[in-house]
């Protein structure tokens, strides 16, 4: 047994032996104390309440615009949504194998960020960077949290290596992660809070938008430090508005707390393009309008790779054209993000109160494509990703500053008996390619959330999508 120190300035206690499970059984067997008196302890419903009073607060401004139309707009909408903390909970966990000696170190892992891990290992062990080694692995799974600033995965599992070298190990040490210490272990996508008022006509044109969000910074105090201007972490706020021409009033709060947060596979459009894609829509629902006709008139001339991606889409999926099975429902959504468009037209039911997905037709525009395939497998993989955010059991929680759960039990992820059918199409272009790793996950919930709206004739406003 060693003592080491832990990321965030903690101290941890680690087992060393001749396997995983020998390891595990002997750190489970410890009896430890932990003294948290002066540690913050935050509690998701007291967050929550925190976050409400504070959306009604004056804060930083993104967007600025006339606010005078709305208590005089023919309709009137106003909606709170709330999007929990998220875990990555890629199949392999994580871990890192470190074979160190006086000259040198030699590391093999899983990262996204190579370069800053070898550079944070050398500043554990004191080694210059060229005395540093590091053999990149396939990993099974990133979705960010293996691209951090902090480079805990590795800093651990150096501090684990030099203290059973100092204790007399002179082996390669692998430290590897249970599915409990990676789920409740954090780094997290953060909470959100969004609270919207917005006025508008009867053709559906936004008359005033006000609008606030609440969420950690996820870049505050990292290596990206410097794009936070006025107080705003511009990755909390991308995806709002655009690329609809509204006058948007924009104020954003980033409130500090005691739980490590990093980005999460799409970043900020994992919140932002539901809140967008779902008032559009209730906005057309209100208006008596079709969704795509509604959006397609919002985009006009200026944002052809939108127009196109759900053209597309839509063609492929014959929405409007071919009758759905009684008990399913169209749902639409579109979004950029990494400079590119993906548009989803969805075919959804709700079956003894729980969301089921049944297909799902995607329009692409991100320009020229090298490979089809890998575009296709992007998009399944994120779609896929996009749908745990809806299903229960896809929430992070806290009580008295202790993650709840634990394993897929409570934290669950799609099965394969969740899974829809895929159609994937491309919009043909030569332009130069732009990203398709993050993109297909934005437009998945709203698509989804849009569908089960006409079905149960209520507005999804809370991911995971709460029905009752």
């Amino acid at each position: 047994m060693l003592r080491v120190p832990l990321d965030g300035g903690a101290e941890g206690v680690t087992v060393v032996a001749d396997g995983y499970w020998q390891a595990k059984q002997g750190r489970d067997a410890l009896k430890l104390q932990w003294d948290t008196t002066t540690v913050e302890k935050v509690d998701s419903d007291k967050q929550l309440a925190d976050y409400r009073e504070l959306a009604g607060r004056p804060g930083p401004r993104l967007f600025e615009a006339d606010m005078t139309p709305l208590e005089t707009a023919p309709h009137q909408l106003e909606a709170e949504f709330v999007f929990p903390y998220l875990a990555h909970a890629p199949m392999e966990p994580l871990n890192c194998t470190v074979k160190l000696s006086e000259e040198r170190c030699e590391l093999w892992v899983g990262t996204q960020f190579a370069g800053a891990d070898s550079a944070a290992a050398a500043r554990v062990l004191n080694l210059k960077p060229e005395q540093i080694q590091i053999n990149v692995q396939t990993a099974g799974g990133g979705f960010g949290r293996r691209g951090i600033d902090t480079s805990d995965i590795v800093v651990l599992a150096c501090e684990v290596a030099k203290a059973a070298r100092m204790a007399g190990l002179d082996v390669p040490v692998r430290t590897l992660w249970s599915r409990e210490d990676d789920i409740k272990g954090g780094y997290y996508r953060p909470m959100h809070l969004h609270h919207a008022r917005i006025g508008f006509d009867e053709t559906g044109k936004v008359l005033a938008w006000d609008h606030v969000v609440v969420g950690q910074s996820i870049i505050s105090g990292t290596m990206f430090g410097g794009r936070v201007k006025n107080g705003i972490d511009p990755t909390a706020t991308e995806g709002m508005r655009d690329p609809y021409p509204l006058p948007m009033r924009l104020t954003v709060h980033h409130p500090k707390l005691n739980v490590p947060v990093l980005w999460w596979r799409s970043v900020g459009s994992t919140h932002t393009a539901f809140v967008m894609e779902t008032v559009i829509d209730e906005i057309a629902r209100t208006t008596k309008q079709d969704p795509v006709a509604y959006r397609m008139k919002l985009f006009a001339d200026q944002s052809p790779r939108h127009r196109a991606a759900l053209q597309l889409a839509v063609d492929k999926s014959e929405y409007g054209k071919r009758e759905l099975p009684a008990g399913r429902a169209w749902g639409v959504a579109v979004h950029e993000s990494f400079s590119s468009v993906v548009a989803y037209v969805v075919e959804a039911s709700v079956q003894g109160g729980r969301p089921v997905l049944h297909h799902v037709t995607a329009g692409i525009h991100c320009n020229l494509v090298v490979n089809p395939r890998s575009v296709e497998a992007q998009v399944q993989g994120a779609a896929l990703m996009g749908l745990s955010m809806c299903l229960p059991g896809g929430a992070i929680t806290l009580k008295d500053g202790v993650v709840q759960q634990s394993n897929f039990g409570d934290f669950s992820v799609p099965r394969i008996t969740d899974t829809p059918e895929f159609s994937i199409h491309v919009v043909p272009s030569a332009e130069p390619p732009t990203g398709m790793g993050e993109p297909g996950l934005p437009p998945l919930a709203p698509a989804f959330a849009n569908a089960v709206a006409r079905l149960t004739g209520k507005s999804v406003r809370e991911l995971p999508f709460r029905l009752t």
